[in-house]
């Protein structure tokens, strides 16, 4: 069968002979593993990179040693399992039908019985084969290894707290009546339900407060980087937060949700003035909706020369115009710390009992804002 027969570029031999080699004396130890921290479950067809490190750049010689020893041995690791699941399937005789079917059970018994002794770069190497697939186009390797991939993850998320695997399965749910139900029920101590097909389903109890944790923590490590590689995940992620935090008693102002940011940052604090300056309306949304895609003042920070950057260094201006306190240029505005700050001031405003035109102006950046971000999601 044709997914069985695979290209010269699939055998294991290859699998590691495309990884560049350095000197063994520029081998660093292993690092610790990447994913013990995060794991999330995702649909086959579109899967989450959560678990997945960043890409490593297309020049191998800038490539970091420990990555690349991390790399080296998890595309062993890689080779080694196709190895076994080709030996495995050599026997069965299944139609064209059954093909896909047959290698996701092969995949789950060969990752099953390897998941507790991955490597570290274990992900990282599928993901550069993966890379590889794309570049040449060939679609039969591709679909492999994002079997494997999937079938990873999977396992990965059946040994992760509960509080993570209702995360994953939030990120899976596009309906919002939907995402309240699955949370009402992870709150009163999950269980067996059925869904909407009549099949049954074991949902994990969970914290509420654990659920917005964990999602604010994987959009503080999203949004600390130069650049966003998956905005659709990052504004699901920070729908979770939002909605898990809205079900807790207290709602904006329970104390559960302070996470201890004390200063605002810059950039966020610049775009709300702009936007409490202007009226409600479709001109204030296209704004918003430009900067939660990424464009404008959300746009990714590209590294520039250092001329460049000196020149730009004299035209920044901070809150109102006025110089910047930093003297820096200010990080992008990120959706999850958009959101955040405008909690915060809100909070402020109600706190104050100073409420009136203001406050509905925020409630109202708010909800807009949520509305686009649950747009870009699904």
């Amino acid at each position: 069968m044709a997914i069985l027969r695979l290209s010269p570029a699939l055998s294991p031999a290859c699998a590691v002979v495309s990884f560049p080699c350095r000197p063994y004396s520029q081998l660093l130890p292993r690092p610790p593993s990447r994913s013990t921290l995060i794991c999330l479950a995702a649909t086959p067809k579109v899967p989450l990179p959560i678990a997945s490190p960043a890409s490593l750049g297309d020049d191998p010689s800038k490539w970091d040693p420990a990555e690349c020893d991390a790399l080296l041995r998890g595309g062993e690791q890689v080779a080694s399992v196709l190895q076994e699941m080709l030996t495995l399937m050599e026997d069965m005789d299944m139609d064209g039908a059954f093909e896909p079917v047959a290698v996701e059970l092969v995949a789950q018994g060969v990752i099953g019985k390897r998941v507790d002794e991955m490597e570290s770069g274990f992900l990282m190497a599928l993901d550069y084969m993966i890379q590889l697939a794309q570049k040449d186009a060939d679609d039969e390797r591709k679909s492999l290894l994002e079997v494997i991939k999937q079938t990873v993850l999977d396992h990965l998320t059946k040994k992760c707290p509960p509080h993570v695997q209702v995360v994953g399965l939030l990120c899976q749910t596009e309906k919002k009546e939907s995402r309240h139900e699955l949370l009402r029920r992870v709150a009163a101590g999950g269980g067996v339900f059925k869904n909407d097909k009549g099949l049954k389903c074991q949902i994990p109890g969970a914290n509420l407060n654990d659920i917005a944790n964990q999602a604010d923590d994987l959009l503080e490590s999203m949004e600390s980087r130069d650049t966003i590689p998956d905005r659709k995940l990052l504004a699901r992620l920070v729908i979770v937060r939002e909605e898990a935090r809205n079900m807790m008693g207290g709602g904006l102002l329970d104390e559960r949700n302070d996470r201890g940011l004390t200063t605002l940052p810059e950039a966020e604090v610049n775009f709300l003035s702009k936007l409490v300056a202007l009226k409600p309306g479709k001109a204030l949304e296209r704004m918003i909706r430009d900067v939660m895609n990424g464009k404008a003042e959300g746009a990714d920070n590209i590294k520039q020369s250092s001329a460049d950057s000196h020149a730009e260094q004299e035209h920044l201006t901070g809150l109102s115009g006025r110089g910047s306190v930093s003297g820096r240029k200010p990080r992008p505005v990120r959706p999850g710390m958009f959101l955040e700050t405008v909690s915060k001031v809100l909070g402020g405003v109600y706190a104050s009992n100073t409420s009136g035109i203001t406050a509905q102006h925020l409630e109202w950046v708010h909800q807009t804002t949520l509305k686009i971000l649950q747009e870009l999601a699904f």
